[in-house]
This record gives structure tokens, C-alpha cells and sequence, in this order.
């Protein structure tokens, strides 16, 4: 790819779009870890996303869709192609019991925004760090809680670049999952179905699980959010925790002391370091317990190549 060419030719076709050459994806991500990206937009709006995913098509490049990068790991090398961040696009709005939200947004944001309409069912979503883009892409949840129980519907934009709606039953939603990523779909809004509650007894549940997650997650260090998928009828930061593994580091990265089922950035670590720490979580509780640990959090770009003196 003739990074400059596709730099060029995005900067002058959008010209109210933010494109950036080599842009350093640490600045953009939760872990603060990542390489660069070779071209790297910010849509002003859902038109111009759409012209990115066409242009990308047309001219058979990737595509990587970023949001908030809360549940990312962008590997040291970076990432080749365009990189499409939707964080700029974040309005969000209430018509009748439902609230739509830019797929942008954050999603406790959202959450607190159906508060001070009186509206329920977003509640468990207020401890989410991620995007809407992003909580609909793995049906994000928390505390007994999931997009899937409140989204009604998306709109976003086919691999050929056309504007759709689906409803969320067109999404395949469950534990952790959804089509979006299979169908090469780009969510530009969702839609949640709320219902009419009582402000304060809405903001007690908030309150608590907010109490709940400041208390027992590692928030002054920087992380991906819970790194591995709940093992059916289990748990994985007991299984973490049991295996003796709390305190383990490799480099930079850290298996939580204070919630096993995270790794954070305690040192400047590297993408290599925490999926570093990742294998060796997983090589452990699968010889301990035979347990195998599946990643909840996404890895995408490439690694570190050595340079051609250090091969």
C-alpha cells in the first residue's frame, strides 16, 4: 500500500474528516500499547465512514475499526491499512423510551444519560469503559447484564459500503459475541429499548455497582478490562487466582494483585509482554485445572519485526 497516496486521497475526499499518516495507536488505546497505523481517520460523521469502508473496498486495502480501545490489545508493530476510529461520532439522543446512541459514544455515558431520563435497563453498562460500537460488537455486559437484553436495533454499514438497519435479533448476540465482526459490519448507531423507572431507585443499583467495580477492579493502572471469557459453570479469575499467578510479570504486564482477571500496564509494558503473560495464564490453568481460557479482549495488528541487524 502507497501509504501517502491513500493519506492523499482520503485528506482531499474528506475534507472535513481528521486523516493522519503513521499515527501512534497507544495514544488510543486503554493499555497505552500499540504501534502505528498507516493511515488513520476520524469521521466527522456517518457519511464520511461510509466513504472509508468504500474507498477501502475499491481499492481491496484492510480496514480496522477502532473505538474507545478499551478491549484491545494492538500489537507492537501497529496496523497496516486504514485505521477508522468511530470515537468522534458520539451524539446521543432520547425518542419516546428508547435511546439511540452513535456507536462512538461511550457506553456508560449512555448509561448515564437513560438516567437522567428515568429510563431503565442500562444500568449494569455503567462501569463499562467501551464504546457503543464496541459493547455491541462483543454484547458487552456486567453484573448479570448485556446489551442484547435492551438493543432493539443498529445502523451501520455493509462490507460493500451500503447504510442499513438491523434489528438485533439479525445480530447473533450472545455470550461475548455477535456476527458484526464475521459479516464485515460496521455499527454507526444502536438503538436501546428502555422502559419508564423511578430516577433514584435507577441511580441506587448504579451507585452500588459502580461501588462494586471501583472496589475490586485495578482502575489506576492501565488495562484491557477483563482479559478472558467466564469458563461455563466457572470463573476465571478464580481459576487465575487459584493457580497462584496474581503478582506474575513479564516485562511490563502484570497479573492483577488486586482482581486476578485482569493484566495491566504497571512499567511501559509491551503488546508482546502481555500476550506474553496471557500464554503463560493460560499454559497454567490448563495444566492445573484443564481449564482452557478463552480471550474475551480482541489482539489485532502485527508484531514487532526485528531489524534486519538483529536477524
Amino acid at each position: 500500500m502507497d501509504n501517502q497516496r491513500v493519506f492523499n486521497d482520503l485528506r482531499n475526499s474528506l475534507p472535513t474528516a481528521d486523516v493522519r499518516l503513521n499515527e501512534p495507536l497507544n495514544v488510543h488505546t486503554y493499555t497505552q500499547m500499540g504501534g502505528k497505523a498507516d493511515v488513520f481517520v476520524f469521521p466527522s460523521g456517518a457519511e464520511d465512514a461510509r466513504a472509508v469502508v468504500e474507498y477501502a473496498n475499491e481499492h481491496d486495502l484492510p480496514l480496522t475499526i477502532l473505538g474507545k480501545g478499551s478491549n484491545v490489545i494492538i500489537q507492537d508493530g501497529g496496523i497496516r491499512g486504514i485505521v477508522l476510529n468511530i470515537s468522534t461520532l458520539d451524539k446521543i439522543e432520547r425518542t419516546g423510551d428508547t435511546v439511540v446512541a452513535e456507536a462512538g459514544a461511550r457506553i456508560i455515558e449512555v448509561s448515564e444519560y437513560a438516567l437522567k431520563q428515568h429510563l431503565s435497563g442500562l444500568e449494569f453498562a455503567c462501569g463499562i469503559p467501551g464504546s457503543v460500537g464496541g459493547a455491541v460488537y462483543m454484547n458487552a455486559g456486567a453484573y448479570g447484564g448485556e446489551v442484547a437484553d435492551c438493543l432493539e436495533s443498529v445502523l451501520g454499514v455493509t462490507k460493500d459500503g451500503q447504510l442499513v438497519r438491523r434489528k438485533a435479533e439479525e445480530l447473533d448476540l450472545s455470550y461475548r459475541h455477535s456476527n458484526v465482526d464475521e459479516t464485515g459490519f460496521l455499527v454507526l448507531e444502536a438503538t436501546f429499548q428502555l422502559k419508564q423507572g423511578n430516577y433514584e431507585e435507577i441511580k441506587a443499583i448504579m451507585d452500588d455497582l459502580t461501588f462494586k467495580r471501583e472496589s475490586k477492579q485495578p482502575l489506576e493502572y492501565p488495562s484491557c478490562g477483563s482479559v478472558f471469557k467466564r469458563p461455563p459453570g466457572l470463573f476465571a479469575g478464580k481459576l487465575i487466582q487459584d493457580s497462584g499467578l496474581q503478582g506474575t510479570r513479564i516485562g511490563g504486564a502484570e497479573v492483577s494483585k488486586k482482581h486476578a482477571g485482569f493484566i495491566v500496564n504497571i512499567d511501559n509494558a509491551t503488546a508482546t509482554d502481555y500476550l506474553d503473560v496471557i500464554h503463560h495464564v493460560q499454559n497454567t490453568v490448563k495444566e492445573k485445572f484443564s481449564v482452557d481460557l478463552e480471550r474475551e479482549v480482541r489482539v489485532i495488528g502485527e508484531p514487532l519485526k526485528k531489524k534486519d541487524s538483529e536477524q
